[in-house]
């Protein structure tokens, strides 16, 4: 049985004054199905990276065997090959094991035969995987692999992990992880654990050892106010005391003399030993509080103002379909849909099925977008309504946090406290946007959506990249202030937490 061994490593980024590591040591099995989890911004991509050897690094990573990386990079300008030429041509593989991974994953070979490029992106997944874990003595770093993935594409990649041996998975997705991961690899705020179990086990095992961290703290503290109580206490008596050597009046003290200054002398010493043996525990009591809570995971309220509508009905969709006029057929059609006040819709289909483009549709109505789809049948908004977008992509994001705000016309003092809400770094507010993490840019997204006064909220995969934490965090904020959504959203665990109903697309 062979390790992976991390022995002080520490990395930061050339420019910055942050380490992403620093002195991180720990071992790993070659045969261990790892998740690999952490806040945005902790270094799980970087981390990845650093094992294939792209950056360099201080501290030694030895590993008896290869790494192999998901998502692969291929050459620009290789649209038009086939899957099976491109794979060839850059990777050297043998064609034949791609094609029985291939297998496991559901999918038949004709799909290597097809170009790259007109592949859906579940294809384009399953191709990079069984081109992954067809290679021999190679250990395999998958990041994020189910993004934008629908939900029978995330099932059979799934079932597909659940069966292989030897690997580092970087999720946020709570089902996959429980699903595939046999050991978790944790970066917390301040350390890096090792854990064995699936996401479940790690995160019921976190509950109780961070109650039993925070009881221990208020243990302390309590301990530490009465030591500071008794001290003060001990120092005035000692004080007191000592004043009293030196004179006295012979009338009212008559049970004094001269000789009693030794004695005051000595009781005032013993005093002041008692209270330095006091101020010696707190000392202790301190050090022994200090790191208690270095890892707690607290999640910051968060506030939303959704808008109330003079109308019940916000949206409409009547005998409803679209089809891009280039294709003959239509996305999707024959849609009869009733959006009401306080209502959450998860919008759920296969790839491909329109339902980016239906949320386009409708931002479209609402003058918030533009849409080159062919309409049938009827859609209505209810005058004067409000929206807040959340889009898929987060590519155009650039520039500086003051300057995105001046053009969204939000409160940038505000917007930065909703991003420190979601755990956002202090250090990443001058930064521009494009240095970001991809978590990172998704809740500025966030940030300004929430921020945004509105009547609906249409958030299309608001989540992809997001850390496990702030899912929870976000999902707490909507179960608490109810608004009416509209969203795309392939993580099941929060579509079945916060949706109200789900309007089901199909393709034709």
């Amino acid at each position: 049985m062979s390790q992976i061994s991390v022995t002080n490593l520490s990395f930061y980024y050339e420019g910055s004054f942050d380490y992403i590591f620093r002195d991180v040591s720990f071992s790993v099995d070659t045969n261990w199905k790892l998740g690999l989890i952490g806040r945005n911004g902790k270094g799980k991509t970087t981390f990845l990276h650093l094992l294939c050897g792209r950056y360099p690094y201080q501290g030694t990573i030895r590993s008896p065997q290869e790494f192999g990386m998901f998502p692969c990079e291929f050459d620009a300008g290789s649209n038009q090959m086939t899957a099976a030429e491109l794979l060839e041509q850059q990777t050297g593989c043998e064609l034949w094991r791609v094609i029985c991974e291939l297998s496991d994953l559901n999918e038949d070979a004709e799909l290597l035969y097809r170009p790259y490029s007109l592949l859906s992106p579940g294809e384009k997944t399953k191709i990079q995987l069984a081109l992954l874990f067809s290679g021999d003595h190679r250990f395999c770093l998958l990041d994020e692999p189910t993004n934008h993935l629908d939900q029978q594409a995330r099932e059979s990649v799934k079932r597909y992990l659940s069966g292989k041996n030897g690997f580092i998975l970087v999720s946020h997705d709570r089902d996959l992880l429980d699903a595939c991961t046999d050991h978790m690899l944790v970066l917390n705020r301040s350390t890096i654990e090792v854990q064995q179990g699936n996401f479940t086990v790690w995160w019921e095992n976190k509950q109780r050892k961070d109650q039993y961290a925070e009881a221990e703290n208020e243990k302390h503290r309590r301990e530490i106010r009465k030591l500071h109580q008794a001290a003060a206490r001990t120092a005035a008596w000692a004080a007191k005391s000592e004043q009293s050597k030196i004179g006295f009046d012979p009338v009212k003290e008559n049970d004094r003399c001269i000789s009693t200054r030794s004695y005051i002398g000595s009781k005032t010493k013993k005093m002041q030993s008692r209270v330095r043996q006091i101020e010696n525990r707190i000392s202790r009591e301190i050090q022994e509080k200090e790191g208690l809570l270095q890892d707690i995971e607290t999640a910051a309220e968060i506030r939303m103002e959704p808008m109330q509508h003079h109308k019940q009905t916000l949206l409409s969709l009547t005998d409803y379909g679209i089809r891009f006029p280039q294709t003959e057929k239509p996305l999707f059609s024959g849609i009869t849909f009733h959006l009401q006040q306080g209502d959450r819709i998860a919008v759920h289909g296969e790839n491909g099925c329109g339902k980016s483009t239906l949320l386009r549709a409708i931002l479209h109505h609402a003058g918030l977008a533009d849409c080159s789809a062919e309409e049938t049948g009827e859609c209505a908004l209810a005058p004067g309504l409000r929206i807040s977008y959340i889009p898929q992509d987060i590519a155009a994001l650039r520039g500086k946090l003051s300057d995105y705000c001046a053009l969204n016309g939000l409160d940038y003092s505000l917007f930065c406290t909703v991003l420190r809400q979601l755990d956002f770094d202090r250090g990443q507010f001058q930064k521009p946007a494009e240095t970001y993490s991809d978590g990172q840019k998704k809740k500025v997204l966030l940030a300004s959506s929430l921020l945004t006064p509105a009547h609906l909220f249409i958030w299309d995969e608001p989540l992809n990249y997001i850390d496990v934490f702030s899912r929870m965090q976000i999902e707490e904020l909507i179960r608490t202030y109810k608004p009416t959504m509209l969203f795309v959203e392939h993580d099941t665990r929060f579509r079945e937490t916060v949706a109200t109903g789900v309007l089901s697309l199909h393709k034709i």
